[in-house]
């Protein structure tokens, strides 16, 4: 959690410098790792970065993004992967910043095969701080600092980089979005081709720039007439975007899906902002209608403990914490708890994103 007393105002300018590169710059992840790396490195007092994106699906697969000068050893991390002691540590806490010297004294890390390793190859990783970002079910982000000098990672670079992982996670997140987006036109395929789901671009405050072929019917079987803003768009949605371009990167972080509980099914929509071009900034509504009934997705069953399944299944239902604490015969107490996990693991920031992320999964592309 952000706390702005936590850091003096050189570091809190070199924060905003990161997190203004997270929330407006392009969707391409190289560029988003050059642009955020001289910040990142200033603000949490590190060498060097670099971002390991990992499958941990039934094989686990992985590809690191280095930006600045190469790391030699990240080039033949296959060979030392299995020596990785930072590895299983940050897989079992995702969003919990953790260093080695959390793990290892300081022979023992230096009998590491990562630190012999290094000292041979160069740059020497005399330090290391990472930490796990969920992006989609069975697709995380290890995000690395290394520090080349021997002076270990402090408590503030860990408190520097631990309110930042939601920002960085979701960037990520977008960054897969709109590879996939370019990739398969996925989005817009799915808008154009299904009753259920549509699309409307906007120019803030109130400029249509473009709609799919079943936004207006989406929207007149949702709302009354009554319902809508001078503009066009429901005056509840309209509300929300206004107050979405009113907020602070760290504000907005979980408030980009609005969902309602109709008879019919959920009805959804995500804000996405745009990148940025040349013109003025744009925003995409994606409309979605989903079923009650949503099936647990492979990729999410997955990721979660016999347990986290039965909880998972009963949000999934629309149940609340008492009612899911009711049918399994435990506290309401151990259900929530169960549920913060489940949606860490999965990367999602509530039951609306649960219901969306895995309805989205359950579709054929």
């Amino acid at each position: 959690m952000f706390n702005p007393m936590d850091f003096n105002a050189r570091e809190l300018m070199a924060r905003d410098r990161v997190t203004e590169a997270l929330c407006n710059g392009s969707p391409s992840l190289s560029k988003v790792l050059e642009k955020t790396r001289a910040p990142l490195l200033e603000f949490v007092q590190a060498d060097s970065v670099a971002l390991c994106l990992m499958r941990v699906g039934p094989s686990f697969d992985f590809r690191w993004h280095v930006p600045g000068p190469p790391i030699p050893i990240l080039e033949e991390y296959a060979g030392v992967v299995e020596h990785d002691f930072l590895r299983a540590p940050i897989l079992a806490r995702p969003g919990v910043p953790i260093c080695d010297t959390q793990l290892l004294s300081r022979g023992e890390y230096e009998r590491t095969l990562i630190y012999q390793r290094s000292l041979e190859l160069e740059p020497c990783l005399e330090h290391i701080l990472a930490v796990l970002l969920p992006i989609r079910p069975g697709l995380v982000g290890a995000l690395a600092f290394y520090r080349h000098e021997r002076s270990p990672f402090s408590s503030q670079s860990i408190t520097a980089l631990s309110s930042l992982t939601r920002h960085m996670a979701g960037t990520l997140g977008t960054c897969h979005d709109y590879h996939d987006l370019t990739a398969r036109t996925q989005v817009l395929q799915e808008s154009y081709q299904r009753k259920d789901s549509a699309f409307l671009v906007l120019e803030p405050p109130t400029h249509e720039v473009s709609r799919s072929s079943h936004a207006t019917a989406l929207l007149e079987r949702w709302f009354t007439p009554s319902d809508f803003h001078a503009s066009g768009l429901p005056r509840v949605l309209k509300e929300q975007l206004d107050a979405l371009i009113r907020m602070d990167a760290d504000s907005r972080v979980g408030k980009n899906l609005w969902v309602i509980n109709h008879p019919d099914g959920y009805r959804t929509c995500r804000f996405v902002e745009l990148p940025a071009g040349d013109g003025p900034r744009q925003w995409a509504l994606l409309l979605s209608e989903l079923p009650h009934s949503i099936p647990l997705p492979l990729d999410m069953q997955r990721a979660l403990t016999p347990r986290e399944l039965d909880i998972a299944r009963g949000v999934l239902r629309n149940w609340s914490n008492g009612q899911i604490a009711d049918e399994l015969n435990i506290s309401g107490q151990t259900v929530k708890a169960h549920v913060r996990n489940l949606f860490d693991k999965l990367g999602v920031d509530g039951r609306a994103d649960f219901l969306y992320q895995a309805a989205h999964l359950n579709r054929p592309v």
